[in-house]
């Protein structure tokens, strides 16, 4: 295994444990068990699962079930939509059509399944939802505010927190989050906003979770973000494998490195790690009713 490949080490353990309030256990290279133990070690008690797809979902929702330290999350992430209605991705280049076959109802059919699985006592989240802009085109775009359109409605009718996943589609997310009128806990996962979308975000009663890009050289429109969101509308996350925080920059993510990036959060608050791991811990379980 060559060093980049190689897992970070063990950080020093927080000393308030925390949540992991957004990761997918079920891309990383350990087991679930290897995953949550390496993870207690250095303080990090507590995971939110996400589910990305239909499979992801109900593999979410049966760890969940399992592991008292797991809360689930289940949706059809926004660059799923695309892919269910129109047979590909969405993002403009050839494809094979299948509206024919039940595209939409196709759709549908999904959403009627992330419905069921949203009304489960250990799944405490409808998302990762939302819209994502980087790859797709007019057709996906339709279609990702449909299905995102319908996952808010899920999230409020079982009474469950909003995942919200936004790339490079802010203007629009806050657009149909205001007209379908959002859940009562609404978390923007791996927030992507600058500082003036931030106090937008404050003022509507968003939660914003910082991932390891936090940590990035080139990120300090994300720390000017955090620098202005009020605390307790804070949250931290790995979105592991991926934005492992640096140092550890391309190497794989994991729960278990959620105290590096707390660190580094605290720091742009100019608080200490205890009482920003403290706030994260509380603002966590508010955040997703556990």
């Amino acid at each position: 295994m060559s060093a980049k490949d190689a897992p970070p080490p063990l950080p020093e353990p927080l000393p308030v444990a925390v949540a992991d309030s957004h990761t997918h256990l079920d891309m990383q290279s350990t087991t679930v068990e290897e995953a949550l133990a390496k993870a207690a070690l250095v303080g990090v008690e507590t995971v939110v699962q996400v589910g990305c797809d239909l499979k992801g979902s109900q593999w979410a929702a049966e760890t969940a079930e399992r592991y008292a330290s797991v809360h689930a999350a289940v949706a059809l992430h926004p660059n799923e939509a695309p892919r269910i209605v129109l047979g590909d991705s969405g993002d403009g280049g050839p494809r094979q059509r299948v509206r024919e076959a039940g595209g939409e109802a196709a759709l549908d059919d999904a959403l009627a399944e992330i419905d069921r699985l949203a009304a489960l006592p250990h799944v405490k989240a409808v998302g990762e939802t939302g819209l994502d802009y980087f790859r797709t085109g007019p057709e996906g775009k339709e279609a990702q505010e449909r299905s995102f359109r319908a996952h808010v409605e899920i999230a409020k009718r079982h009474g469950k927190a909003l995942v919200i996943h936004d790339r490079e589609a802010h203007e629009d997310v806050l657009r149909v989050l205001a007209e379908e009128g959002a859940p009562e806990r609404t978390v923007f996962h791996c927030y992507s906003g600058d500082a003036d979308m931030a106090r937008v975000c404050a003022e509507r009663g968003y939660f914003m979770s910082f991932a390891g890009n936090v940590t990035f050289k080139n990120a300090q429109p994300l720390r000017d973000a955090l620098a202005v969101a009020p605390l307790e509308l804070v949250l931290v996350e790995t979105d592991a494998p991926f934005l492992t925080p640096a140092p550890y920059r391309g190497r794989p993510n994991a729960p278990y490195l959620v105290p590096v990036t707390v660190r580094a959060m605290a720091a742009v608050r100019g608080i200490g790690e205890e009482a920003m791991a403290t706030a994260l811990a509380e603002n966590t379980a508010r955040a997703f009713g556990y």
